[in-house]
């Protein structure tokens, strides 16, 4: 398992409201929300992403934007436009239900339809949100590449009424939010985080990709250079140079951040059953790693998390550990 595999399996729409509506300009639609990620796409026609802090974004025809919550952000026709905002969230679903996507269209008098897409992802749990933290609050995707034919599959699954359209169009905004995010991670000067760039160094992609498909393996340097095919001071200077720090600091970083939803998905589980699960025979040892990593120690951090979590909490599955 890679590393980006890793952090957005956990990121899915689900079980969404489609809505169709008919505008004429001027106006505008306000996403109430605050999802952790939505994704827009225009497939026809043109408008405005703005979003509550920042610069208003153009969105045109086949180009998409991703908007990182929790702050809310609306669609417009035109910047400044005096529409009455649209309300967009409870009445369309809410994220809570398992991730919002609505269809709406609306008639320019002097251009022809224009048709958005919105995909709402809950992102729950510590492994998806590193994913959230690297991103910027508005990330844009050209129109282009792969992003284009997945464009031609919603137009087409958007116009029909058939069997089974709901788990198609979930599957084609996964799908649609994978290219976008892939290719804002390759374009130059993104900022992409470090690990996006690493999985593509022959050594240190492999070393990444043991860590995650067996972070409860004893690892350490040695090991890790055996099965990469180096020398240890070799693996030790190109993982620094290239994700930022030390092997093993990584992994100790990655095994806290699957404990810490581990503790919140398995109310049952015990402090040590969970550092057991995530490569620690001594649950003393854990509980100081966890608080050194986390700030607070894995029962505080559980106590809270549990206390903060909606009733109706759905947990991704977490790779690589054992059930």
């Amino acid at each position: 398992m890679d590393v980006f595999s890793d952090l957005i399996r956990g990121v899915r729409a689900h079980g969404s409201l489609f809505g169709s509506t008919t505008l004429s300009p001027p106006w505008s639609l306000h996403f109430v929300d605050g999802a952790p990620l939505t994704l827009c796409t225009v497939l026809t026609g043109a408008g405005w992403i703005v979003p509550e802090h920042g610069p208003p974004e153009p969105l045109r025809a086949r180009q998409t934007i991703i908007v990182r919550g929790p702050a809310t952000f609306t669609f417009v026709d035109e910047v400044g436009t005096g529409a009455e905002p649209i309300a967009c969230g409870e009445d369309c679903a809410t994220p809570e239900q398992g991730g919002t996507r609505h269809r709406l269209g609306w008639h320019e008098d002097d251009g022809g339809p224009t048709t958005l897409i919105v995909g709402a992802y809950p992102v729950r749990g510590e492994i998806s949100r590193r994913l959230l933290d690297a991103l910027p609050v508005v990330l844009r995707a050209e129109a282009g590449g792969t992003a284009d034919a997945v464009l031609d599959h919603l137009a087409a699954e958007v116009a029909i009424d058939t069997p089974g359209q709901q788990v198609v169009l979930d599957r084609l905004l996964d799908w649609m939010l994978v290219c976008t995010l892939r290719e804002w991670f390759d374009r130059p000067g993104s900022a992409a985080p470090a690990w996006w760039s690493a999985q593509r160094d022959p050594v240190v992609g492999e070393a990444l990709r043991l860590l995650h498909a067996e972070p409860a393996r004893p690892w350490t340097v040695g090991a890790l250079a055996e099965r990469t095919g180096v020398s240890r001071s070799t693996l030790a200077k190109r993982f620094a140079d290239l994700v930022g720090e030390p092997p093993l600091t990584y992994l100790t970083r990655w095994r806290m951040t699957l404990a810490a939803d581990l503790l919140v998905d398995r109310a049952a589980a015990t402090v040590a059953d969970v550092a057991r699960t995530v490569g620690y025979a001594d649950p003393f040892g854990f509980s100081a790693a966890f608080k050194r990593v986390r700030g607070v120690n894995p029962s505080e951090f559980r106590q809270a998390a549990i206390a903060a979590a909606p009733a109706a909490r759905r947990a991704p599955p977490i790779s690589g550990v054992g059930t």
